[in-house]
């Protein structure tokens, strides 16, 4: 990977692997660039879809729990519910994005969970409630589709820090909508005049406006991979194809369908030769060994399909985004009842502030978990040293929710700061993990990463139902958490971190 000044990176337009047209660092803050605009359409689309998904408990603490007369039980179901479409649409997602782009599941995605958004406004009663959060859920699996558009336009080098800047800036939309949903709940009363029953439901229209824009955005200015439609996903602006696969069990390594341009290019500091004939292909592959793994996704059969969604090195990082995700997905719909709880003083507003830091860290968290991996990753070449790192996150992690738990402060300053401690592991793990998601099934990366993204929701299920189960026993579900959490984490740290079959470099 070529050096190059962090802060201007941010601006310039990247440089470009020539093997894999994708780009070797993040130019943030320029969309005009092609590379720039569709991390910044990933990350965006990320957080209203967050935004929306996550916009309920905010007023349900209060507002919505008073007006449709739910009982504790029946919030606490709403919040499992609302789950449970997000982990079946993320396992659909993986696949479909290998079929179909990332950048059409996104859109998808994005518009199918609008239109139950916009319709919160005729809900009378509880079960309505749980039935609409169930459908916006869909919302909750715009991660899948985001994490394998950014791994498909950015380099090895640095994907972990852009699937993790990308995930925590649209993370940070549940954190977000804590302040911005109370907002305009309280402006609609205050300045518009409307009563508490009408303006909660008024208020939800906000967010279906702002997902539509988006993904008309993502329609027009956007391009689904670095050469263009998905369709030519394997070609260099030419007919032929990029790359062949190294990867002896993929089928477009077995079909014999690729067949590399020539050239000799510089990557990391060493020279990988291709060739255009069909029968040197084999020699290609065999002299770029340890060079240079394939990245070019295949439409997945359905036995491959379930050979790499029940391996140990996808069932390792899904169990433990099972336990960091679905963690913060289950902290997410309870801290504010939490503070509200322990320090009774703070109204719905004030307690949504504070539970809002919880998701707003995502914003430095999470990046900092994928690029301290990409870093580890650079100066070592090794995937081991990438999963070592994401199981320490993880067992602390663990160590602090059974602190918060176990000692459940009543002091403001005691609660807050070991929630933001855990909060700084917890977030950097999620980026972590998807630092290391790409280099376990390359011809594959949707199927792993919709695996990933399912059991991340699986375990805010399992969390959400061991609150529902405890009542406003918070303090008692935190500390079970951090069990589970912390066992996770030790039990898989033996595993491998990337498939035998997959691991030809010795890299790995």
């Amino acid at each position: 990977m070529p050096s190059y000044n962090m802060l201007t990176s941010t601006f310039k337009a990247p440089e470009v692997n020539p093997l894999t047209f994708k780009a070797l660092s993040i130019p943030i803050f320029n969309p005009i660039n092609r590379y720039g605009r569709v991390f910044f359409f990933s990350w965006l689309g990320f957080f209203v879809a967050f935004l929306s998904w996550f916009a309920f408990p905010p007023l349900l603490t209060t507002t919505i729990k008073k007006d449709l007369h739910m009982s504790q039980s029946e919030v606490a179901n709403s919040n499992i519910v609302a789950l449970l479409a997000t982990l079946l649409i993320r396992f659909i997602c993986g696949p479909m994005c290998d079929k179909f782009g990332p950048r059409w599941v996104f859109i998808a995605v994005l518009l199918c969970g609008a239109i139950p958004t916009a319709m919160a406004g005729l809900v009378t009663t509880p079960s309505g409630l749980i039935a609409l959060r169930f459908f916006v859920g869909i919302l909750g699996a715009s991660f899948v589709p985001c994490q394998v558009w950014t791994t498909g336009w950015y380099d090895k080098s640095v994907v972990g820090y852009a699937n993790a800047l990308a995930a925590g800036l649209g993370n940070a939309g549940g954190g977000v909508t804590y302040f911005a949903m109370p907002a305009i709940f309280d402006s609609l009363v205050k300045h518009q005049g409307l009563s508490d029953h009408k303006a909660w439901r008024v208020a939800y229209v906000v967010p279906f406006i702002i997902i539509t824009a988006i993904a008309l955005g993502m329609i027009f200015l956007c391009d689904d991979t670095p050469t263009g439609k998905w369709s030519e996903r394997h070609l260099g602006g030419t007919e032929t194809p990029m790359i062949a696969s190294n990867n002896p069990d993929s089928s477009a390594f077995s079909s014999g369908a690729t067949t590399p341009r020539i050239a000799n290019e510089k990557i990391d500091g060493k020279i990988v030769s291709t060739s255009s004939a069909a029968s040197d292909t084999e020699a290609q592959v065999d002299n770029s060994k340890g060079d240079f793994i394939d990245e070019m996704i295949v439409a997945p059969t359905w036995r491959e399909t379930l050979q790499v969604v029940f391996s140990l090195p996808t069932i390792s990082l899904a169990a433990l985004y099972a336990c960091s995700f679905g963690a913060e997905l289950a902290l997410d719909g309870a801290l504010g009842n939490y503070y509200t709880k322990n320090f009774p003083k703070m109204g719905q507003t004030k307690t949504g502030e504070w539970a809002a830091m919880f998701g707003l860290l995502n914003v430095v968290t999470r990046p900092l978990g994928g690029y301290i991996a990409d870093v580890i990753y650079r100066r070592t070449s090794s995937v081991w040293a990438k999963k070592i790192w994401l199981t320490f996150l993880v067992i602390v992690t663990g160590a602090f929710l059974m602190a918060i738990g176990l000692t459940n402060p009543t002091d403001e300053a005691t609660m807050f700061g070991l929630m933001a401690g855990m909060a700084v592991f917890l977030e950097a793990a999620n980026g972590a993990n998807f630092a290391l998601v790409p280099h376990v099934y390359p011809f594959a990366n949707g199927i792993v990463s919709g695996t990933v993204g399912a059991f991340g929701n699986l375990g805010g299920v399992i969390f959400n139902i061991i609150f529902r189960y405890n009542g406003t026993h918070y303090d008692r579900s935190t500390w079970i958490m951090g069990v589970i959490t912390l066992g996770v984490g030790v039990l898989q740290s033996w595993t491998r971190p990337v498939a035998k079959e997959a691991a030809i470099s010795g890299k790995h």
